[in-house]
């Protein structure tokens, strides 16, 4: 009698290596899947149009041979050129970078000071409060923005970075409310109350013993909230002008009405710039970011 059994005699061994390999295809399958399309868009960024939207044969697309005949080599970089210099998509990056981190930082500020308040408050108003606050955060943006315009026509306001940063932060405070509020009642009140015994004030507590228990939360609210500025179409594109416009929107404009030979490169050109900043961001606060998604843990 053997006195060890090897892998291959024992079903059940062999069940979970089979079952870990499905796993792992199914994993690398929907990777691949999921990553195509970008990485697809990337690799056409660098191609002609000719070759990238090729009727004949898509693999046109790889090997490239109008970018060779246009430009001499098998990638270009003229999708680029056109977008960032003749179309100016520089300054819509500084735009949106001017829009997003304003929102960010003002949704945060006031949506953590008001989060806190409504965790720790006792009075039934807090329940309508956030109610109403659910109810705006559900209607579309467009029926909120449209009410807008005239008194920004009349004022002379329409057109402004400023006129657009408040009211996307408006769109955006009662999301913001909500995710604090909810991170906030996840951190037990003895926290802050036993800071207060130590001699602080409410104000010092909540920086001082609280912040730093919920910096995972403020990070995913912060990353939501950018996203949404950095995002949004609807919003930017009713309230400002061409020469102040976002990159989506601008991104939108290089397709027109009617389509020109090489210009439908700059949208691909400047769609591949526009999610490289995001995938970085998501890269770099991952951490942070399934924290604050599994915020919650805290006990008292």
């Amino acid at each position: 009698m053997a006195l060890f059994q090897t892998s291959s005699d024992n079903p059940a061994a062999q069940k979970s290596t089979a079952l870990a390999v499905l796993s792992v295809a199914f994993v690398l399958v929907w990777l691949f899947i999921a990553a195509f399309p970008f990485l697809w868009t990337a690799w056409g960024s660098f191609k002609a149009e000719g070759d990238f939207f090729s009727r004949a044969d898509w693999m046109n697309a790889i090997t490239g041979p109008a970018t060779t005949a246009q430009t001499g080599g098998a990638f270009t970089l003229d999708g680029y050129r056109g977008a960032w210099i003749e179309k100016e998509f520089w300054r819509a990056a500084m735009n949106t970078g001017i829009v997003t981190l304003c929102v960010t930082m003002i949704s945060l500020t006031l949506g953590t000071l008001g989060g806190y308040a409504l965790a720790r408050s006792g009075f039934r108003y807090t329940f309508w409060i956030l109610i109403a606050a659910l109810v705006f955060r559900a209607m579309p943006h467009v029926t909120l923005v449209s009410g807008y315009l005239l008194p920004f026509f009349q004022l002379n306001i329409w057109g402004y970075l400023p006129t657009t940063i408040i009211v996307l932060v408006a769109i955006n405070q009662p999301f913001t409310l909500w995710m604090l509020h909810s991170f906030f009642l996840s951190i037990p009140k003895d926290l802050d109350e036993a800071a207060m015994v130590d001699g602080c004030t409410r104000f010092q507590a909540f920086r001082l013993a609280i912040i730093p228990v919920m910096w995972p939360g403020v990070v995913t609210t912060g990353l939501f909230s950018f996203l949404l500025a950095y995002n949004d179409f609807t919003t930017t594109s009713m309230l400002l002008t061409e020469e102040n416009a976002t990159m989506i929107p601008k991104i939108n404009s290089f397709l027109g009405s009617t389509q020109e030979e090489g210009k439908v490169m700059y949208a691909v050109a400047a769609v591949v710039s526009a999610i490289i900043p995001l995938f970085v961001l998501i890269m770099f606060f991952q951490r942070q970011i399934v924290s604050g998604l599994t915020a919650g843990a805290v006990k008292g």
